[in-house]
């Protein structure tokens, strides 16, 4: 009777050390968010939680960024299919212009932003004649909120259409199915996950969005100016239990907007 030997995994030194360097991303990315909850005591957050104002701005937040992202994704998702499946003229300085809003500084998107949405503005002033206003209003706030954000769900939707097998395409057009039909029958279905994942950043984007929306609507205000706000006025005693509960709020949304959109079988895999 032979024995056999179980001879230990040789660990190499190059996977620890790359191991070594994802830690300290790690506690890059952790150490200020824990320093943060745990330097707000439960009163503080408890407090603020219930505080209207607080309320009242995490709710604003809240539904602009999302209807923003709704709003967008529709005309977002089709032209994203053309990026992935057309080669045209200037393709390239296209997929350039839509990454435009991630590299310019956001504070200078505001100002762009404001210069067509002003009462001055034709844009601005027909919005005006129809009862609404974009400057100082949840219209504005949403503009603000999709211009930084849609390049997420372009770039997203766009890798995802690109993914799926031109075959099927051509298979399914060639017994008898309409381009409308092949792209909602066939396509969406193949790329929805990317284009969840390309929804659910451009929605976390624009919750997070600071710089363009205290341009173009300082009120109404939502979270991040909020905090900007209390920060400025009563120093960082004030600002960080407001930051504490709306990172938690957007915590919670995220995972469940996650876990909605999880396959049962995802687990498993």
């Amino acid at each position: 009777m032979t024995r056999t030997f179980r001879t230990k995994p040789r660990i190499e030194p190059l996977y620890l050390f790359f191991t070594f360097l994802g830690g300290l991303v790690l506690l890059f990315i952790i150490a200020p968010l824990a320093n943060m909850v745990l330097h707000t005591s439960l009163g503080d957050a408890t407090e603020t939680a219930v505080d209207p104002e607080v309320l009242r701005s995490i709710w604003l937040t809240l539904w602009t960024s999302m209807a923003a992202t709704l709003l967008l994704g529709v005309i977002a998702v089709p032209f994203a299919y053309l990026l992935a499946r057309k080669r045209f003229p200037f393709r390239r300085l296209v997929l350039a212009l839509v990454d435009i809003p991630i590299v310019i500084p956001h504070s200078a998107a505001g100002i762009a932003i404001l210069g067509i949405i002003s009462r001055n503005s034709p844009i601005g002033s027909a919005a005006e004649r129809l009862g609404f206003h974009f400057v100082g209003g949840a219209a504005g706030i949403m503009v603000a909120m999709a211009f930084v954000s849609i390049p997420f769900l372009i770039n997203a939707a766009r890798d995802g259409f690109a993914a799926v097998p031109v075959r099927l395409e051509k298979a399914a057009l060639s017994l008898g199915a309409s381009p409308t039909r092949v792209f909602f029958a066939v396509s969406v279905p193949l790329a929805w996950r990317a284009i969840l994942s390309g929804f659910i950043l451009m929605w976390a984007r624009g919750l997070s969005e600071f710089g363009a929306v205290i341009v173009v609507a300082y009120h109404p205000i939502v979270t991040p100016v909020l905090i900007y706000e209390e920060f400025g006025a009563y120093g960082l005693k004030s600002a960080r239990p407001i930051a504490v509960v709306f990172i938690g709020v957007c915590l919670v949304f995220f995972i469940v907007i996650r876990l909605l959109a999880r396959e049962p079988n995802d687990a498993v895999r």
